[in-house]
């Protein structure tokens, strides 16, 4: 049997049948369709720390220099040798999904190395909120005749964001935060290894802690904290500015407004 790897949500709606395919009346004489397939996956959800406060001082253009940076950088490590798609981009917010429909072994694990390259790569010092959560979800098509684009929905996509930005008694860079349940039966000597041959773990996991999550029951989660911190010579928003210097000076930036 051949495996493909899916680029995109829509190529994998294309490649399987539907388990919901029909039409729906919106109650004032509107029709829009109702068209998807429910899977069991996991979400990683990860946003930049400190966007707003990071980009105060950047103009319209160096933010956009700097929100690809970001979503290059993590799109890279998001598929590097992981069976993940990319659900969308969001504003500085990324969210990408695993199942074994898609090819994973494991979603969950593939989503916690994934979250691991995230933080043991980030040389920019984006420093991602990430949280995971599993569950069933419908890849479905939404929008109108207007414009259609696929997603994922299901209450695993709400809660693998509320992971990400849950407020812990302990808070640092590079943690990854999802329910404490999806971890019954792992270890953490086996998930999370050392990336290099003699080289330490670099992470610790903490006991589970309740918190309070929005519009959503009390929940107990498990916060892996990466112990090591990389220090870079040149922020993600100098980069931002220097790029933005180096178009202008080739001709390619004309700022319309100084």
């Amino acid at each position: 049997m051949v495996t493909y790897r899916y680029q995109s949500l829509e190529d994998y709606l294309i490649s399987h049948p539907l388990n919901v395919d029909g039409v729906a009346n919106d109650g004032w004489g509107g029709i829009f369709p109702v068209k998807g397939r429910e899977i069991e996956a996991s979400v990683l959800f990860a946003d930049i720390s400190s966007f707003s406060s990071r980009t105060l001082e950047l103009t319209s253009t160096e933010t956009l220099a700097y929100v690809q940076n970001f979503f290059s950088w993590i799109t890279a490590e998001a598929l590097r040798d992981r069976p993940g798609i990319v659900d969308k981009y969001i504003g500085d917010e990324i969210m990408v999904v695993f199942s074994k429909e898609f090819g994973s072994t494991d979603p969950f694990v593939d989503a916690l190395q994934t979250a691991r390259m995230f933080a043991e790569n980030d040389v920019h010092n984006f420093s991602p909120h990430m949280g995971i959560a599993s569950g069933v979800v419908t890849v479905g098509y939404v929008g109108t005749p207007l414009r259609y684009n696929c997603s994922v929905f299901g209450a695993p996509v709400a809660l693998a964001a509320r992971c990400a930005s849950a407020k812990l008694t302990k808070v640092s860079s590079g943690g990854i935060v999802f329910p404490a349940k999806l971890w019954e039966g792992y270890k953490f000597e086996d998930v999370f290894r050392p990336s290099t041959a003699g080289g330490s773990v670099g992470w610790e996991m903490h006991a589970p802690q309740k918190i309070e999550i929005k519009n959503m029951p009390d929940l107990d989660v498990i916060h892996v904290e990466k112990t090591t911190v990389h220090i870079s010579s040149w922020t993600a928003a100098e980069r931002a500015k220097e790029t933005i210097r180096g178009l202008e000076e080739d001709g390619r930036y004309n700022p319309r407004y100084k």
